[in-house]
């Protein structure tokens, strides 16, 4: 390879890896300055992905936007952080504010169109200090803080090309710190899907009277071990989703007479299917009468299973966080009306996914689940 084009191919991945997007005042649209959730022009004209290398972000060019603020409510879609009235709310990384204004959900909400090609929204503030068309550094105050009545707080979303994102794909909510890692934000029809390459962090745990050095970010495929029961404690799982949006309903269950191995959940067609939990895709495609399935597998030993899907927007070995988009409602296989047939599995075995999730108010118990190796499964507490 001559050095031209080695120079060319290192210019070419700089500028894939760390794409500018954020533009003056001049360059944004009506929409843009008024809708929080808008498109980015040009984000995906080039290619249908891109990448962040969040370890090589600077100091000076990350602040949590509220560095005396508690979090809570912490939800796929964002969460509040709770502070006094007054504190300033921080612009998180540099870029240029797209929207400063009023509006009857959010309240004062400012949304800062980064560098990187991300989007945040700072809402519910006591008054924005930010305008339209400024550039701001990170840690740059934009607002201050407010709330809702004697709660203050501030709502906080990260974005891409209009599409709210797991905060914490990027963040360390906890600590108000940035993950090292590297993510890849994939235009998927209307959505974002978002896969992490993280650097895999090695822990040591004392099993049997030795050591062992165990992969924090591996699935467990078996989890029994030797067991002959084993338990899972839905309270102890923070990150979740229900596999549809609000408006979606059963329309048969699990069981009965045909020995129907999922629920069965409708809404209109083609709507987005969310991964119910972090893990790891290990089926996606076509799979007998399933049509296009995924199976993902989660770290506390359940498998989930979406099928009948239109399309599928994941590969198998891709990492997935609770709330990105996996795919589509479709009626592929044997299928007679556009719908998700969703399964809980464990050690390969199907099981009730209403003993996970309460179908009827789409939120995840919180039971204690014992299960046995012939697949049944009792609720403790």
């Amino acid at each position: 390879m001559n050095l031209n084009r080695i120079i060319f191919t290192s210019l070419i991945t700089f500028f894939w890896a760390f794409p500018a997007y954020a533009n003056d005042d001049g360059d944004l649209t009506a929409v843009e300055q008024q809708q929080v959730s808008a498109e980015t022009p040009g984000l995906f004209s080039k290619s249908s992905s891109f990448k962040i290398d969040f370890s090589q972000i600077k100091s000076d060019e990350y602040a949590f936007p509220l560095p005396v603020g508690e979090v809570e409510n912490i939800k796929t879609s964002g969460f509040d952080i709770v502070t006094k009235k007054g504190d300033n709310v921080k612009a998180m990384m540099p870029g240029v504010v797209r929207l400063s204004r009023n509006t009857s959900q959010y309240g004062n909400v400012i949304v800062v169109r980064h560098d990187n090609g991300l989007e945040t929204m700072y809402a519910h503030n006591g008054s924005n200090v930010a305008k339209v068309g400024q550039r701001v550094k990170a840690g740059q105050t934009i607002a201050l803080a407010g709330g809702d009545g004697s709660r203050v707080y501030c709502q906080f979303a990260i974005m891409v090309n209009g599409c709210k994102i797991n905060p914490q794909t990027i963040l360390d909510v906890e600590n108000h710190k940035l993950l090292s890692e590297t993510v890849t934000f994939r235009k998927k029809g209307h959505g974002v899907s978002v896969s992490v390459d993280r650097k895999k962090n090695k822990v040591e745990h004392k099993e049997k009277g030795g050591e062992e050095s165990v992969d924090e970010t591996s699935d467990s495929s078996n989890p029994f071990g030797g067991n002959a029961v084993c338990r899972i404690d839905l309270s102890k799982i923070q990150q979740w989703r229900y596999p549809l949006d609000d408006d979606a309903h059963v329309i048969s269950g699990y069981g009965g007479g045909r020995h129907h191995a999922g629920t069965d959940i409708k809404n209109s067609p083609n709507r987005d299917i969310y991964a119910a939990f972090d893990g790891v895709v290990v089926q996606a495609g076509p799979y007998a009468g399933y049509g296009k399935c995924i199976t993902i597998r989660h770290a506390f030993g359940i498998e989930t299973r979406y099928s009948h899907n239109a399309k599928n927007y994941v590969s198998v070995g891709d990492h997935v966080k609770a709330g990105d988009v996996i795919g589509t409602t479709g009626r592929t296989g044997r299928a007679t009306t556009e719908h998700l047939h969703f399964e809980t599995r464990i050690a390969g075995r199907a099981f009730d996914s209403a003993y996970v999730f309460d179908h009827s108010n789409h939120v995840l118990r919180q039971d204690v689940l014992q299960f046995k190796k012939n697949g049944s499964v009792v609720r403790l507490k």
